[in-house]
């Protein structure tokens, strides 16, 4: 039988990485973070693959989406790299994905979280749908569950597997670090952390058929917190958002794939003003 899967994998929540030059390009901290980032997708591969998984695909969801090293990726594994992206993050649930492994996420903005934001930290303070405060996670896992695929595996800090479980029943969590401020840890080693994942992933294969897609019912209404009035403004300019405030604006959708496409949108505009 078929089991395809997708490993989405983000930088912030890997092990060890609590700071953010680790997480931009140009130095050598960011060099030794990709590089734990490339062995914790590895371990989620093997554990999918010995599970029971056919198929994994892995998405590069950090920043430029080109930062693991592939030479060092498990060859029985595809990679998506590179931007833009329609589906962002999700990229490749759309090719049949049974299921979803969300590695290295952190929490949403304005939490206690490490390294927290959701999706731009220069141009996103807060972002709610439907009233619901949504972290990338929460956002990306319901557009997952658009496609039919549910979220099987997260891994992270303490405050981002708090806020993002509960919307994942039946997922499994493996808690990377405690988070001790934005810029501070108590980290498990890469090594274990890898050990820990694997050993998750290959138990996640065995619930999925007892888990359901996260979905969030239309009408989509999505709220959104700029970090400055000058962003806003910039918003503004694009048709369907409409101002609530100083630094808030809103806009409607029928989709969660809409509403991230809206997004990703600002968030490459809001380089304009960087």
């Amino acid at each position: 039988m078929s089991l395809k899967i997708l490993v989405s994998i983000d930088i912030e929540g890997v092990a060890g990485v609590m700071h953010p030059e680790q997480t931009r390009g140009g130095c050598s901290e960011y060099e030794r973070a990709r590089a734990w980032m490339t062995d914790e997708a590895n371990a989620a591969i093997r554990g999918a693959l010995t599970g029971g998984a056919t198929q994994v695909l892995v998405n590069d969801a950090h920043g430029s989406f080109h930062n693991l090293l592939l030479e060092r990726i498990d060859e029985r594994a595809r990679v998506i790299t590179g931007k833009p992206r329609t589906l962002g993050m999700m990229a490749g649930v759309e090719q049949g994905c049974d299921a979803v492994c969300m590695i290295g996420y952190h929490a949403s903005a304005q939490t206690a979280g490490v390294l927290a934001h959701t999706i731009n930290s220069f141009a996103f303070r807060r972002v709610r749908v439907n009233g619901r405060e949504m972290g990338e996670a929460g956002l990306y896992g319901a557009l997952a569950g658009e496609f039919g695929a549910p979220v099987a595996l997260l891994s992270g800090d303490d405050v981002f597997l708090a806020e993002t479980l509960p919307l994942f029943p039946g997922a499994i969590g493996v808690e990377t670090k405690c988070a001790q401020g934005y810029a501070a840890c108590a980290s498990l080693t890469p090594t274990r952390a890898c050990r820990e994942i694997q050993q998750a992933a290959q138990t996640a294969m065995s619930r999925i058929p007892d888990l359901r897609p996260f979905t969030i019912t239309g009408p989509l209404e999505c709220e959104l917190t700029a970090q400055t009035p000058g962003l806003a403004d910039l918003f503004s300019q694009l048709p369907g958002l409409e101002r609530m405030s100083v630094c808030a604006l809103r806009f409607r959708a029928d989709t969660m794939q809409s509403i991230v496409r809206v997004l990703n949108t600002l968030s490459a505009m809001s380089f304009m003003l960087r």
